[in-house]
């Protein structure tokens, strides 16, 4: 009988060690945490030192483009002998381990998933400060990237259907049904969800490729487009007002990839004059060489007396998901 139950062991352990798999495999649940919120592995006497603030500098830098102050992330600290069981199920980490050989890992589920642990370590406080700031860029990238790959999943729960903007712009884009096409015009869209202080807004066309050139002026050509854009399609309350960029917040200007495609990127206010209305935009220009042409795809809020970097960061997340036909 006890050889009969040994075979029977054995056997069971080479099946779960077939095709690679070890018995050592774990299941890992789902990660959990709100959009934009990091969780910082380091002991109460560091965060409240050099160490804390060089952190609290490079997560908490406020995001360009809102018209007050917002941090890129929200923070919560916490020691690592709490850092246990649940909670490290968080979807994003940055975990500091003093006293060990300095250095950088970015690492994909490793208390659960989707999730992202960026872990530094190094023999000294400073050494950890340096480290940090030499990799600030690539930290901040990573923990956005999981954090849009989020919001687009958390939208996929109850899609719009956008058979219409793909039969006319030959294009592809997911939101929620929770917006609705406002206006559609030929080759243009204004796409619209309702909020508990305003608006979220999305606007798609498309434009020839003779429309912008790159050079030095292209930051210019981008917001000449805007407001004549806005002012054939997205009217003020007041007659004869229209929304257009406002100059006095200088526009960021910048250079991505969108579908694969070379893509112009700006972020500044916008505002509608004579009606007390602004809010911030982020504009995207994505250079279709294939079709010969340019589409243009632009988010922008009107949220007043509200932090609007949630907001932004939504309208972003759906314009990434653009898959342009061939």
């Amino acid at each position: 009988m006890k050889k009969l139950v040994g075979i029977l062991i054995i056997a069971v352990v080479l099946v779960s060690c077939k095709d690679g798999k070890s018995s050592n495999d774990r299941i890992l649940l789902d990660s959990e945490g709100r959009i934009n919120d990091i969780s910082v592995v380091v002991d109460n006497e560091n965060w409240k030192g050099q160490l804390g603030e060089a952190i609290r500098d490079v997560l908490t830098v406020p995001v360009y483009g809102l018209p007050q102050d917002e941090p890129t992330f929200n923070i919560n600290q916490i020691p690592p002998q709490v850092f246990t069981d649940f909670i490290t199920r968080t979807r994003t980490v940055l975990k500091i381990e003093l006293n060990k050989p300095a250095g950088i890992k970015f690492a994909d589920n490793v208390y659960a998933q989707p999730q992202k642990v960026v872990l530094i370590t190094g023999k000294t406080k400073q050494e950890v400060i340096d480290i940090l700031n030499e990799n600030a860029p690539k930290i901040i990238e990573t923990f956005r990237n999981i954090e849009l790959s989020q919001r687009q999943r958390i939208m996929r729960k109850a899609l719009y259907n956008d058979k219409v903007i793909e039969e006319k712009l030959g294009l592809s884009i997911e939101f929620p049904n929770a917006y609705r096409i406002a206006k559609d015009d030929e080759d243009f869209f204004w796409i619209r969800r309702d909020i508990r202080t305003g608006t979220l807004n999305l606007m798609l066309y498309e434009l020839p490729y003779s429309a912008i050139q790159k050079n030095d002026s292209v930051t210019s050509q981008i917001v000449s487009i805007r407001d004549s854009i806005g002012e054939k399609y997205i009217e003020g309350p007041v007659e004869g007002s229209y929304m257009s960029t406002e100059m006095a917040y200088t526009p960021f200007h910048g250079e991505t990839i969108l579908d694969n495609k070379p893509t112009l990127e700006t972020k500044g206010m916008w505002q509608v004059k004579n009606a007390f209305m602004a809010g911030p935009y982020i504009n995207y220009a994505v250079e279709d060489k294939l079709n010969k042409r340019w589409i243009i795809a632009e988010g922008f809020a009107f949220a007043p007396s509200v932090e609007k970097r949630d907001y932004m960061f939504e309208l972003e997340a759906i314009i990434k998901t653009i898959k342009i036909n061939k």
